[in-house]
């Protein structure tokens, strides 16, 4: 099962038990389903669970039965209305009137309370709604085929403290959040509390897991960085032995030197406190500058 499957499960569990919350649910359905027309209501899914409530919420809300279902080979599942009567039933019910007004609006009149316009937008979620699972990438959207829909559920949206996106898409109206705290507050409003703790895991997941890779990195390019100014000292200090310059330098450049060639994989650090007495990076740091810059210079 999908993230997206999982959490329209987990929304097809919430009770609905308000007559005005049952209304604006089915409402959210008819207005980001496939297709409401004067002449169809057409729903095409492949969840079951969201099917079966479709039915029970026309049933409740509206009194009403499907015409016809439908399971497809490919997977789908398909509820369809094409009496005239109850189209014009789920018509008056909303207020729409083709004949007057033939573009789609939503009648703020049924989302009057707070628990109608949530229940709205978990209708418009099951029917026309999908959530990218979060271990892939932070990605929620509503997709209605009605332009006018689109832009004053929108505005609704906004209302309510969430902020959408907006796209067109293959001659539909698209909703869509990438703000893992917005999907993650608009999943527990909606009823879905289970998906939006998986997003904040997934995310804690994400977050100790880049960490990890950053100090990887880091440390990798630290023992980079390293490896090639141990090999760049020891080069030098070579070069100074061989020229037999090594053993008339001061104390304190020979000890540096014996040091880095004993222990060529220290840092400076490191190897700064193996000193007799102890000294600091920095001043390590000077005492292998000075031993490259006479390995540099010509032997007299």
């Amino acid at each position: 099962m999908s993230f997206a499957s999982d959490t329209k499960t987990e929304l097809c569990r919430v009770p609905i038990s308000k007559p005005c919350c049952q209304k604006a649910e089915l409402y959210g359905v008819l207005l980001f389903c496939n297709t409401f027309s004067a002449s169809e209501l057409r729903l095409i899914t492949e969840h079951r669970g969201f099917l079966l409530r479709a039915e029970k919420l026309l049933k409740r809300a509206a009194d009403l039965g499907c015409d016809e279902k439908r399971d497809e080979d490919s997977g789908m599942r398909s509820l369809l209305i094409r009496s005239p009567e109850k189209l014009r039933t789920l018509r008056a019910l909303y207020g729409v009137e083709p004949e007057r007004n033939p573009a789609h609006h939503v009648n703020l009149g049924v989302l009057e309370e707070d628990c109608c316009r949530t229940s709205f937008l978990r209708g418009a979620f099951l029917a026309g709604g999908s959530v990218t699972s979060p271990r892939k990438s932070y990605h929620l959207e509503l997709i209605t085929g009605h332009y006018n829909v689109s832009r004053e559920v929108e505005a609704l949206l906004g209302e309510m403290g969430f902020r959408p996106g907006r796209v067109a898409r293959s001659g539909n109206y698209v909703l869509y959040f990438k703000q893992s705290e917005l999907i993650e507050d608009l999943l527990t409003l909606l009823g879905a509390p289970q998906a939006a703790l998986e997003l904040m895991g997934a995310k804690v997941e994400k977050e100790v897991l880049n960490g990890v890779n950053r100090r990887l990195n880091c440390d990798e390019a630290n023992l980079e960085k390293t490896v090639n100014a141990s090999q760049a000292q020891l080069a030098a200090i070579r070069s100074l032995r061989e020229s037999g310059r090594l053993d008339s330098l001061s104390p304190k450049l020979r000890e540096a030197a014996l040091l880095r060639e004993e222990h060529p994989e220290l840092n400076l650090s490191q190897l700064a406190s193996l000193a007799q007495p102890p000294v600091t990076k920095s001043t390590l740091n000077y005492r292998m500058k000075k031993l490259a810059e006479l390995a540099g210079e010509a032997p007299d």
